[in-house]
């Protein structure tokens, strides 16, 4: 072990998880975080839907829906599980709201199937900021997990087999979990600690040297410009050659993820040059980033460059999956790999595109002189 290790403060790790129903299962995986990290601090959180009394649990299911729940609903016995699941889903995230502003958090775990997955991966999403790390053992974990992810962070482990019951893999699963929670936590904690010492130091040359942080969206049609773009920004002889670069895939979640750090002030400017899913959300595509796309931006009056990069596209999955309507009009297909297919954008998909990038512009533009929307004048 480290000198940092050994000089830190504990790890706070929170647990999150159904313990009606799993509640052997959680208390193994609290184990196996202790033997890890001996003086961790762990805070269980029980989103059941029955009361369970426990020594372990920190948060019992009642007090979770006493204090932090906005609903009068405190006997969910009879609910239905769906309304279980927004329940518990509100309580959860404002409970970790809470923790997180009041008190170090060093990374949250839970297990679950796919009701204790639904609650605890929308708590995660809404409640905690990008880097906090977030661990997600479950049954669901293989297949379409966009419902769970979205634009977060969170690490899904799949659990081989169902969180039910002790056996030799299950067991395993969770003590890798364990393993990989608190080696996460122990990386954000000194990652913490190393930029609150560099926040409150006393050499003037600190703030001097804060970069200007730069998101630039891409896609593999437009690598050459972004890479061109890149290679600008960080040259030696560039306006702001002490800036950083982040670059978003514009992939749907990428976007959502741009505009996520750019609503919490965490982007200094944007150049928004693959709006590709403008496209997907027009045309029906499976790379759509939502109605809201470029909003953000905009309403923080950043510096913010628009193009129309890979707009010429639409994204569909494996071939066989391109919805027929668009295969019976002839339309002009092309296979990028074996799970993405796009198709070529016709003349109104096209007019109605720019009418969408025209109209965020004219209704949420904060600051016009710091908006330049840049149009390929060769083509594309």
């Amino acid at each position: 072990m480290s000198s940092f290790d050994k000089t830190a403060a504990p790890l706070s790790i929170v647990v999150l998880g159904t313990c009606d129903t799993k509640l052997s299962e959680l208390l193994y995986l609290r184990s196996q975080i202790l033997s890890h990290a001996e003086d961790a601090s762990i805070t269980l959180i029980d989103v059941g839907k029955s009361p369970v009394s426990n020594a372990a649990i920190s948060i019992p299911q009642h007090d979770l829906l006493e204090k932090y729940g906005s609903s009068s609903d405190t006997d969910l016995s009879k609910a239905p599980r769906s309304r279980v699941t927004q329940i518990m889903t509100e309580c959860a995230t404002t409970c970790l709201e809470h923790l997180y502003s009041k008190s170090a958090v060093h990374g949250v775990i839970s297990i679950g199937g796919s009701c204790g997955t639904s609650i605890t991966s929308a708590a995660m999403r809404h409640a905690l900021p990008f880097l906090i790390p977030k661990v997600i053992v479950s049954t669901m974990a293989s297949g379409d997990t966009a419902p769970f992810v979205g634009e977060s962070d969170i690490t899904l482990m799949y659990s081989i087999v169902d969180i039910a019951g002790s056996n030799s893999i299950l067991d395993g699963i969770l003590d890798n979990a364990a393993g990989g929670i608190v080696g996460m936590a122990r990386a954000f904690q000194k990652r913490q600690l190393s930029q609150n010492n560099h926040n409150t130091s006393n050499d003037p040359r600190a703030k001097q040297k804060k970069k200007k942080k730069i998101g630039i969206t891409m896609f593999g049609i437009t690598t050459p410009c972004v890479d061109a773009i890149r290679t600008h920004l960080t040259s030696p002889s560039s306006p702001l050659p002490n800036s950083e670069l982040y670059i978003f895939h514009a992939t749907g979640h990428g976007g959502l993820a741009m505009e996520r750090l750019i609503a919490s002030h965490a982007l200094d400017a944007v150049i928004d040059l693959t709006t590709t899913e403008i496209a997907d959300h027009i045309v029906g595509g499976n790379m759509s980033a939502g109605p809201h796309r470029l909003e953000a931006a905009l309403k923080a009056g950043i510096p913010y460059i628009i193009s129309v990069g890979a707009c010429d596209v639409v994204n569909f999955g494996p071939r066989d999956t391109v919805p027929q309507k668009f295969v019976h009009q002839g339309r002009k297909f092309y296979e990028h790999n074996q799970w993405v297919t796009v198709m070529r954008t016709d003349k109104e998909e096209c007019k109605l595109i720019g009418e969408f990038l025209v109209q965020k512009v004219r209704r949420f533009c904060k600051n016009v002189d710091v908006v330049s929307v840049v149009l390929p004048v060769g083509g594309m």
